[in-house]
């Protein structure tokens, strides 16, 4: 039984403690944050072990998730190797560390925590605690297949996994994450209580409207191409709204919104 250790204690950790609990995971689960109230919540709600000393919690890992904002990795890492005296070196075997902070690349948390630890990537969804999720992960050409299997084989325990070049990942990460779906379904759900639904049939058919036409690509064999002239039939309701929505800049709002997310990607591994 091996020991993963989160370092924060924030949402992400706690879906992904979800998900590993769903799954059954024979892991051993350490969790270590700053905030006593976040590791007793955790301790409770999902019975992982936690450790609110930093170097106690690192020395414990034989895989360590960095699951900190951002802007807090640099701080953390740099806080390991302070708290470990002769830094990460003064552990007696190799480390595997993953981060999931979004866009900070694996140069800058190798050279934040450099050997004996070996890095990779995950971007896992929210939706890993139903075990239905999807995580992206990349990893450096020299990190072996042991250590890459390590990695899936985690997260495959709450949905699928894909493996992504580096080069790719950040434009994964903004366009897979569910928060699209969320923000659709509000939007649409809205529009329909404007027409006139109530709210509880206005979700139920925005929903449908959204999911259903997602879960029969998925299953079937058709294109999307082909779905999309089955759906809209010319001259019919659903081909003068989506042409209303397409002319009125749908395409090019969602264009934007991308490109905003991969900014706010490449300024992260600035900072």
């Amino acid at each position: 039984m091996s020991t993963v250790v989160f370092l924060g204690g924030g949402r992400i950790t706690s879906t992904m403690l979800a998900g590993l609990r769903l799954a059954k995971s024979r892991h051993r689960l350490v969790v270590h944050d700053r905030n006593p109230g976040k590791l007793r919540d955790l301790k409770k709600r999902y019975a992982v072990a936690v450790e609110p000393d930093l170097n106690s919690a690192v020395k414990q890992a034989d895989m360590l998730i960095v699951a900190v904002r951002p802007s807090s990795v640099r701080e953390v890492l740099r806080a390991i190797g302070n708290t470990l005296g002769n830094g990460i070196r003064s552990i007696d075997r190799p480390l595997l560390a993953v981060s999931l902070a979004a866009g900070v690349p694996l140069r800058v948390l190798s050279k934040l925590l450099g050997p004996p630890t070996r890095w990779a990537r995950a971007m896992p969804s929210p939706l890993c605690r139903s075990g239905r999720g999807l995580t992206a992960v990349t990893f450096p050409r020299i990190l072996s297949r042991a250590d890459r299997k390590r990695v899936e084989d985690l997260f495959a325990g709450f949905g699928q996994v894909v493996e992504i070049p580096e080069s790719k990942f950040d434009a994964f990460t903004v366009i897979y994450s569910c928060s699209h779906g969320y923000h659709a379904l509000a939007t649409l759900a809205r529009t329909a209580q404007a027409a006139g639904l109530d709210r509880n049939t206005a979700l139920l058919a925005s929903a449908h409207a959204l999911a259903d036409g997602i879960i029969a690509w998925r299953d079937g064999k058709d294109s999307l191409g082909t779905l999309v002239e089955e759906a809209v039939t010319p001259g019919g309701i659903a081909s003068a709204t989506v042409n209303k929505m397409d002319a009125a800049g749908y395409g090019r709002a969602v264009r934007q919104g991308v490109a905003a997310g991969l900014r706010r990607a490449r300024a992260n591994a600035r900072k």
